[in-house]
């Protein structure tokens, strides 16, 4: 974002991830922190859902909230804004977002402006979906990581209640809705516990 305020000077600049269904707000050059991952557009759904539908730009110089694609914000004072440029943010001919550079008053985005942004949006498409991807991986260590413990705990109670495996993963499950703790924390323990039984033992 900051990249592109710098190429084309303008009085607002917001940055939409695809995630799910939605165009979700992520960044914005003025302050709306109450809006942040909050505010959410439907593909096809205002200026910003277009260019997500279509992949193309769209650049109006004046009046931009009397485009007919135009979706208002009644939060949002840029809605009152008169020029507006929109690009897509893409990986690999996939969308991954949309980016909207705004000016209060008329603007003529040149030829120039168009490409420089789009490649913006080619680079920045790039970077989000390397950070959706460095997410995912991490979402699935965690997942393994959990399930290992889950296991281990598992055959732990197997061994020294007699329970059955089925047994088990109930017991551990139960634990965690009764106590509000994940099933990773629940097993945790448990494993915390024969570790600490073998130690004592050993001792």
């Amino acid at each position: 974002m900051d990249f592109a305020v710098e190429v084309v000077k303008c009085d607002s600049c917001f940055i939409y991830v695809l995630t799910g269904e939605d165009l979700v707000l992520r960044a914005s050059k003025n302050p709306h922190l109450e809006l942040l991952d909050r505010l959410k557009l439907r593909v096809g759904q205002g200026i910003t859902g277009w260019v997500a539908e279509h992949r193309e730009p769209v650049a109006v110089f004046r009046e931009a909230f009397k485009d007919p694609r135009f979706q208002r914000f009644h939060e949002l004072p840029e809605d009152r804004y008169e020029a507006f440029l929109s690009v897509p943010l893409l990986c690999r001919g996939r969308l991954v977002g949309v980016m909207n550079l705004q000016h209060r008053e008329p603007h003529v985005y040149s030829p120039r402006d168009i490409r420089l942004l789009s490649t913006v949006g080619f680079l920045a498409g790039a970077e989000i979906e390397l950070a959706r991807l460095e997410t995912e991986n991490s979402d699935l260590s965690q997942q393994l990581e959990t399930r290992k413990l889950v296991e281990r705990a598992k055959g732990i109670l197997q061994r020294d209640l007699g329970l059955t495996e089925e047994q088990s993963y109930l017991s551990i499950q139960r634990q965690s809705r009764q106590k509000r703790k994940t099933m990773k924390e629940i097993a945790e323990a448990i494993v915390l516990s024969e570790e600490v039984k073998n130690n004592t033992r050993a001792d």
